[in-house]
This record gives structure tokens, sequence and C-alpha cells, in this order.
């Protein structure tokens, strides 16, 4: 007669009950969460993808967005987006010190390492607001044309971008920005650029050192640089200018790139937000002992997951936005 034979590491890790796979409930339910989320993060980044492929020849150059660094004037490439990105992953190399420590029953170096982790993700959600805030505003602004292309233009004798306030001409029409007394004016008409239309056109025609760029992108991997004939050309295409960028307009090119990535980075910087809210609760709970009572300090690890995977999808998001 055959004997069914059970070894003891076989019935602890196997054979469900509170604890399957040898993990509490807490911790299998954040992981069921993450696995969620990371399929819907997935979702976003392939529909980017799609939508990058098929818009590639005017897609924005990142290199030519993301060029601002705080209290410093100039370009600067890249530089601060790296800055947020070490910020956050040494957030997460803080948080597993945390753990570390938590399993050793040394409730102090808890309290250090939690407190690190938490300055550190409130520097990325305040870095990413700024950065919010210098993507809505712009720097150059720039002309769209009947067909929603953009029009962007560069001095002539460096290749630089040049900015509408650097040739568009003053004229003497209603330049007033609405404002709100002005009732249903105001939330019809909106907010008006720094410049009319009018204003860049007589501006760039007084100005042969300026010339227009499109969005489309060249062989070399560079927008196209158009001749001052073919300059004054397009200029009959505009209708209107463009300043920065918001869910309709885009001063950098394809507006789809702004919704992506006011909709993506908003995403992940919400879960990094939540992060750091959750992060200060287990941090008070910690300074008054709760976990100590308790004789574990799974919490923290629970949420040291969560973190853990928050920092993960940024990489996929920098790399997509920011690097490829």
């Amino acid at each position: 007669m055959d004997t069914a034979v059970t070894t003891e590491s076989e019935g602890t890790t196997w054979g469900g009950g509170n604890q399957p796979l040898n993990a509490s409930y807490g911790k299998m339910m954040m992981w069921f969460f993450i696995v969620s989320d990371a399929l819907t993060f997935s979702g976003f980044l392939v529909s980017y993808g799609f939508s990058r492929f098929k818009f590639i020849e005017t897609w924005p150059i990142a290199d030519e967005v993301f060029t601002h660094v705080p209290f410093f004037h100039g370009n600067y490439p890249m530089i601060y987006v790296a800055f947020m990105t070490f910020i956050l992953i040494m957030s997460s190399v803080t948080m597993v010190l945390a753990v570390d420590a938590g399993h050793k029953m040394k409730k102090n170096k808890v309290i250090w390492y939690m407190f690190a982790t938490i300055i550190g993700g409130a520097i990325f959600v305040g870095s990413q607001a700024w950065e919010w805030a210098t993507f809505i505003k712009g720097d150059f602004g720039a002309l769209e044309t009947k067909g929603g292309r953009v029009l962007q233009f560069v001095k002539a004798d460096t290749g630089e971008r040049a900015a509408l306030a650097d040739f568009a001409t003053a004229l003497p029409e209603d330049r007033i920005k609405h404002e709100s007394k002005n009732g249903i004016w105001y939330q019809e008409e909106g907010y008006q650029t720094s410049f009319s239309l009018n204003e860049v056109i007589t501006g760039f025609k007084a100005n042969p050192g300026i010339l227009i760029r499109t969005e489309t992108i060249n062989e070399d991997g560079e927008k196209t640089l158009l001749t001052r004939e073919q300059s004054l050309d397009r200029l009959s295409d505009a209708v209107r200018v463009v300043e920065g960028a918001n869910l309709i307009r885009n001063e950098y090119g394809s507006r789809l790139f702004a919704d992506f990535f006011f909709f993506i980075t908003g995403f992940h910087g919400f879960h990094v937000f939540s992060g750091v809210v959750i992060n200060i609760i287990i941090f008070f709970n910690i300074i008054l002992g709760t976990y100590e009572r308790r004789g574990h300090y799974e919490m923290v690890e629970k949420v040291g997951l969560y973190w853990h995977f928050v920092d993960l999808v940024w990489v996929f998001v920098f790399t997509f936005f920011y690097l490829v």
C-alpha cells in the first residue's frame, strides 16, 4: 500500500493556511496590488511607445525639452532629471536599510532610515511639481499651423532657439490679459499669449537673422531648419501663438507627447506622494513604539515593497520619456 509522505517544509510552504508561501496575508495582498499596478503602468507605457513610434518624425527631442535646473539659467539637458532619479533611488536604499534594521529590532535606526526615505520622496515630488510648472510655462514660444504643426524659431548665426520676446514687435493692439473679473468673457476666451500672431509675424519679417524650424526630425536626428525664404512662406500657415504645453497645445512638438507626459508622470507622482504620506504615518507609529510592542516591523517591510515598486516604475518612465 502506497503511503503519502509530506515533509515539514512542504507542509508549511505549500499547505496554505494563514500564511501561503510562508508570507503573511498583508504581504500577499501588497504583492497582488503591485502586480495589478504593474500591469496598469505597462499598459500606459505600451500606449506611449506605440504613439511615439507612429509619430516618430514629429516627436519632441527630450534633450531640447528638459533643460532646466532650479536657480540656474542656461541649457543643462537632463541634469535635473538625473538628479531626481538619483534621489529616488537613494531613498530606496534607505528603505532597504530601514527594513533590515526592523528585522534586527533596532528602533532608532529604523526611525532615521525612514526619515531619510521620507525626505528623499518629498524632494522628488517637489522636483516633479517644479518640472511640471516649467514644462507648462515654456521658455521660447512657437506658432501653430492650420494642420496642428509647430513652427519654432532659431537664431541663424548660432542655431540656438530664439524666444518670441527676442524678435516680436509690439503693435498698438489690445494686449490686456484676461482677468476673472470679466466674467463670461474670461471663461470663453481663456488666457491670452504674451504676443499676438501679428506681432510675431511682423517681428520675424523685420529680423532676417531669425529662421524657422519645423517639428519634423530629419535624417540627422535634428529638427528640420528652413531657409529664410522657406520660413517666410511657412508663416502664411500659422494660425496661433503657442507658449508652453498643456493638454491642447504644445510648443515642443506633438501634442500627444504632452498628454502622455502629464498623465504618466502625474500618475507616478501620485504614487510617490501617496508613498510619502504612508511613510509618514508609519514613521510616527515607529516613534510611538507601535511595532516594538507587536514584536516585529512587518509594516515597514510592506510599505518598503510599495516604495521599491514605485522606484522601479520610475526607472522605466525615465527611460521611455528622457533617454530613448
